[in-house]
């Protein structure tokens, strides 16, 4: 492939691009933080690039920000890369960002001659490192689908799940599914204390049975009954906005669905009350303090 570019490399990009250095490629790094993208750079043997305008020499560039809102930004903003990228080039946005948002910044790049592949990643900073990432791949362009998964492969697991926007749309229902079960393993362990039970033998039990998920297996007894939050390393303001795109894309496709509703706004008013830092675990701590 023509020369690779990556922007983001903070918690979860710079340990991707470690594992695409490591599989023998040389993205050029850029982050709004020059310090970070250059700390990035000197660990890997990499180079940085000071502007979006130094990437114009990239047949694809990976994308992993915050939001949509930066995306576009970084995408079509003043000096974004619509600017820059020659016809052709390919944007591969790994952010988890707003489907909806992602067909309209799209259509905007394609007037550009720019293809934009979406690929969100679930796993967290654990498999960010270990490069055992779910990745999942969506877009309009079979060429550049089959030209970028080998890149992509570096950082895990491809799944390819439609069309244009079809990844970040799975993402975000991954997240609501993901943030239900957690807030329903949290809510038992809060009534089984309440009625006298151990959590940690109910969970065991749970685990054995047919209410165990992902949160009860690897969640309850690591950082819930631990209360060793922090260490979770997936912050709760992030899952309250992915779970806030789930409720939103169920609002695009007129489907009034009560449970999504209910969990971005169980989410929302964590993060409310938590504030800014807070891991996703700590949703136990906001469930049982509800009086």
């Amino acid at each position: 492939m023509a020369a690779l570019g990556f922007v983001g490399t903070g918690t979860m990009g710079a340990p991707m691009v470690h594992c695409l250095a490591a599989a023998g490629h040389a993205p050029l790094v850029h982050d709004a933080a020059p310090d970070a993208a250059r700390r990035v750079a000197e660990r890997d043997g990499l180079a940085a690039a000071a502007t979006l305008k130094d990437l114009a020499g990239c047949g694809t560039v990976i994308l992993m920000l915050p939001n949509s809102a930066i995306v576009r930004s970084v995408c079509l903003g003043d000096g974004g890369l619509a600017a820059h990228l020659a016809p052709g080039s390919v944007v591969v946005d790994m952010s988890s960002s707003d489907p909806v948002e992602t067909r309209a910044i799209g259509e905007a790049l394609a007037a550009a001659g720019i293809v934009l592949l979406d690929a969100p990643v679930s796993g967290g900073v654990r498999k960010a490192v270990d490069g055992t990432l779910a990745i999942m791949l969506g877009g309009d362009d079979a060429a550049a689908m089959d030209a970028v998964e080998p890149v992509l492969a570096s950082m895990g697991r491809v799944f390819r799940a439609g069309p244009l926007a079809a990844g970040h749309a799975t993402k975000a229902l991954n997240n609501y599914v993901s943030a239900a079960g957690l807030v329903a393993a949290c809510e038992a362990v809060i009534m089984a204390r309440a009625f006298g039970l151990d959590p940690a033998r109910m969970t065991e039990i749970i685990n054995a049975s047919t209410g165990r998920n992902n949160s009860t297996e690897n969640k309850v007894a690591q950082f819930i009954l631990s209360e060793n939050y922090r260490e979770a390393g997936f912050a709760l303001s992030l899952m309250a906005k992915d779970v806030g795109l789930a409720a939103a894309l169920a609002g695009a496709t007129g489907k009034p669905l009560p449970g999504v509703a209910a969990v971005a706004d169980i989410w929302a008013r964590a993060e409310a009350g938590l504030g800014a830092g807070a891991d996703h675990t700590e949703i136990h701590r906001y469930l049982e303090a509800l009086e």
